[in-house]
């Protein structure tokens, strides 16, 4: 069990809907201190996100349309772990399609939640460097509308600070790798 799991007793199964990315269910559950209730959760097999650095110092990332905000926000690169997929594998996918890049040089920076009040999905993040533009990409998916976006890591804080939208995984992700790039910060 990832992360110091600790199961409920399920007592009822009410709604179970299978997604193309992840699942959804309702169910009455007894908890660990007794307690008795209904509870919604999104099952997710997890994602992977790279924070990707050029030989340069410049962060790699993607301003990406998302639906569900109605509007464009910035992200690193990241993508759904695959069934039998290592998120190494799939962050290096994903960073190919949506950036153009590959990376010779990996490190894990560390797992986390990503919204466990609602959701189990794990973000694995991982540091890539050693960049090189790919001649031919992969094609991105159909449904992506992305835009590359190069920053140092100072900008990035700054577009941070300023309000400017970041998703939270990316935002932590960050936090993970300032002590691999060496930058100057202005809130750590």
């Amino acid at each position: 069990m990832p992360l110091g799991r600790e199961l409920p007793q399920l007592l009822r199964q009410r709604l179970f809907y299978k997604g193309r990315k992840f699942d959804f269910e309702v169910n009455r559950l007894r908890l660990p201190n007794k307690s008795e209730g209904e509870w919604e959760c999104i099952r997710h097999p997890g994602g992977a996100l790279a924070v990707p650095v050029t030989p340069e110092g410049k962060l790699v990332l993607v301003r990406q349309y998302r639906f569900a905000i109605q509007g464009r926000i910035l992200e690193f690169p990241a993508g759904t772990v695959e069934p039998n997929e290592q998120p190494l594998e799939t962050i290096q996918r994903e960073i190919a399609e949506e950036t153009g890049y590959s990376a010779k040089k990996w490190d894990k920076l560390g797992e986390f939640f990503l919204a466990p009040g609602y959701s189990d999905e794990i973000i694995y993040a991982f540091l890539a460097r050693d960049l090189e533009k790919l001649e031919t990409p992969p094609p991105q998916d159909g449904d992506e509308d992305i835009e590359t976006v190069f920053l140092t890591p100072e900008e990035l804080e700054k577009a941070i600070l300023e309000g400017e939208p970041v998703d939270a995984k990316s935002v932590s992700s960050f936090f993970l790798a300032r002590p691999f790039l060496g930058a100057s910060t202005i809130f750590f």
